[in-house]
């Protein structure tokens, strides 16, 4: 097991969204250029804290998506820090406009953070299930796209997101999740992480459900021997560490709670097909909107649990 993951077997239940809301609070006490925006979601988001913490760094815009990403995009230009903030299915799913004129082509320092994303948002159904985020945010230019796997690497990704310049994306969910990371591990936006070694297919995830990966992937141990990849940065990819591992298995599973189409395993078939075509699966949703259930249910319909998982690596192998 890599020193990157905590026994996956003991893991603290928090979700990624609350690892947000935790290192927002943090940056902020460093960094007084950091505001915070939001569309009428503070307690969603996780947000609340911030807003008490620091009343006049916290912008209450109410339900006008569009109108928070024209606001964040002024006070970047400014010199500020905004973090504009609501479920991933109105931003970036209604306000795609204004990100891609005000932010994406201006360059500007703005992070768009997306709530509720996956299948795993359960009951609320499929009109609040944000399963097309990653590839909305992917295909703008100067965009980086970044999907933390638990609460401890959000927190972390929070903190590298400030010290960068230019317009990003960051991903959240709301179920509690498992907390395997460790936090001695290192963050690098851009720079994917081997969380186990093996040599006869590469699993490559990003998000909370690559917990169940590792839990597939420690189940297998014996008959199948799995590499385990965080692709924690959906752009820009490393391609180095993905093209290397491929090299070694010769097969590779993507996996996501979002579309295969324009996620993460189209940005990983996309790389593989120029430089390195191998045998390829995509897990994920396959062209469907999600439904109302509880996420484990959902989970398990659409493959994406850990027993699905199983099924699909013994199918690629």
């Amino acid at each position: 097991m890599s020193y990157l993951v905590e026994d996956i077997f003991k893991t603290e239940m928090k979700a990624t969204r609350e690892g947000f809301g935790e290192g927002i609070v943090e940056v902020a006490r460093r960094d007084e250029k950091v505001v915070v925006l939001c569309a009428d979601l503070e307690e969603s988001m996780r947000v609340v804290e911030f807003a008490k913490t620091f009343p006049g760094r916290f912008i209450e815009v109410g339900v006008a998506e569009q109108n928070m990403a024209g606001v964040a995009a002024g006070l970047a230009l400014e010199g500020l820090t905004p973090f504009i903030t609501s479920f991933a299915v109105f931003s970036p799913g209604r306000n795609w406009d204004q990100i891609r004129v005000s932010i994406a082509y201006t360059h500007t320092n703005v992070t768009i953070v997306g709530g509720h994303t996956g299948i795993a948002v359960g009951e609320d159904g499929a009109t609040h299930q944000g399963l097309e985020d990653i590839a909305l945010m992917r295909v703008l230019p100067h965009m980086t796209v970044v999907v933390p796997c638990d609460a401890e690497q959000t927190k972390k990704a929070v903190h590298a997101l400030t010290q960068m310049k230019g317009p990003a994306y960051l991903r959240v969910a709301r179920p509690r999740t498992a907390v395997f990371t460790s936090r001695a591990a290192s963050f690098e936006i851009g720079k994917a992480q081997l969380l186990r070694a093996g040599k006869d297919v590469s699993v490559v995830g990003c998000g909370p459900i690559l917990y169940q990966a590792m839990l597939a992937a420690e189940e297998l141990k014996g008959e199948i021997d799995v590499e385990v990849i965080n692709m924690h940065t959906i752009k820009p990819l490393d391609e180095e560490v993905l093209i290397r591992s491929a090299g070694k298995t010769g097969r590779v599973l993507t996996i996501e709670d979002h579309q295969t189409t324009g996620g993460l395993g189209g940005a990983v078939a996309e790389v593989l097909g120029e430089k390195l075509p191998i045998k390829m699966l995509r897990l994920g949703m396959k062209d469907v909107f999600g439904e109302s259930g509880r996420a484990d249910e959902l989970l398990k319909k659409y493959g994406l649990d850990k027993e699905g998982i199983i099924k699909s690596i013994r199918k690629l192998v």
